[in-house]
């Protein structure tokens, strides 16, 4: 079947400014953050994300990456916003499309069948169409029902982020939810896979159900074993969003000279730097609250 696995640093050479990037995982959860955050160690820039975000979002706006972002929502769950996010789109640092979730995903599923746009009720009557004023309704050929024609959200590349996946670059899941990794897969022209680890194939049909199976190797162009690679959204059941971690990243956002200080501190380095560094955070952290 032929072996896909590949380093952060092979991935991070594939990354090309201009790209159109889909990054799977919802809002803060399972995030390929390794990924995104070996996209900052390049020199990539005016990209064009197409996600349902989070923090991927948030540092990708802060270290200037996004000319166009095309999305339903960026949150954090457990905070509402991400303030990267929220500071770029007041400031009009970007470009943006934002759409109702329900016509973001029928934009991934059109540009999965390779189809120019699908139709659906969503959007309809809402300010949506008058945001994007490059939306249009079409009627139905049938009943003259009338439609939003949702244009495909075609991406050059798809990040994904899972529990487990074999060298070949069948992907599987084990947490509650498979949000749309899959569609991303089949709407780029590639698809990188990061994973807690890859495994042999036959481990993959014993630890679940064939279902969990969620991205065929058809559609994977690499797979990257980073453990801890979603870090700091949560990877059900692997492991649950770093809360404390991730309320840090955003108080850090308040000014310039704190936002430099976590940089220094958290990104400046590879990706082992990184999650040492997380380690120190938690280790002080409860060194604190055990003297108090």
């Amino acid at each position: 079947m032929g072996d896909k696995s590949m380093s952060l640093e092979e991935f991070a050479g594939t990354i090309e400014s201009g790209m159109t990037i889909g990054i799977g995982g919802w809002g803060a959860r399972r995030k390929p953050m390794a990924l995104v955050r070996e996209i900052l160690r390049g020199d990539a820039r005016d990209l064009t994300v197409v996600t349902l975000g989070g923090p991927d979002v948030g540092l990708l706006c802060a270290a200037g990456r996004v000319r166009k972002l095309v999305y339903a929502f960026v949150s954090l769950d457990s905070i509402a916003l991400d303030p990267h996010f929220r500071a770029a789109r007041e400031r009009g640092e970007i470009e943006t499309a934002e759409y109702d979730e329900g016509m973001f995903v029928t934009g991934l599923r059109a540009a999965a069948g390779r189809l120019s746009f699908l139709p659906t009720r969503a959007g309809l009557g809402s300010d949506v169409l008058t945001m994007n004023p490059d939306l249009v309704t079409i009627a139905s050929p049938y009943d003259g029902e009338e439609y939003v024609a949702m244009k495909a959200l075609r991406l050059d590349v798809a990040l994904v982020h899972v529990n487990r996946a074999d060298a070949a670059g069948n992907a599987q899941y084990l947490g509650p939810d498979p949000y749309f990794d899959d569609l991303y897969a089949m709407a780029a022209e590639r698809c990188y896979v990061s994973t807690e680890q890859i495994v042999a194939p036959e481990e993959l049909a014993a630890g679940g159900p064939a279902q969990s199976l969620l991205i065929s190797r058809l559609f994977t162009d690499g797979v990257i074993e980073v453990p801890g690679g979603a870090h700091s959204t949560s990877c059900e059941p692997d492991y649950a969003r770093d809360e404390a971690f991730q309320a840090h990243y955003a108080s850090a956002a308040r000014d310039a000279g704190s936002w430099a200080e976590f940089r220094k501190r958290f990104l400046d380095g590879g990706e082992r730097e990184y999650h040492e560094a997380v380690a120190e955070f938690h280790a002080a952290r409860d060194e604190k609250e055990d003297g108090r």
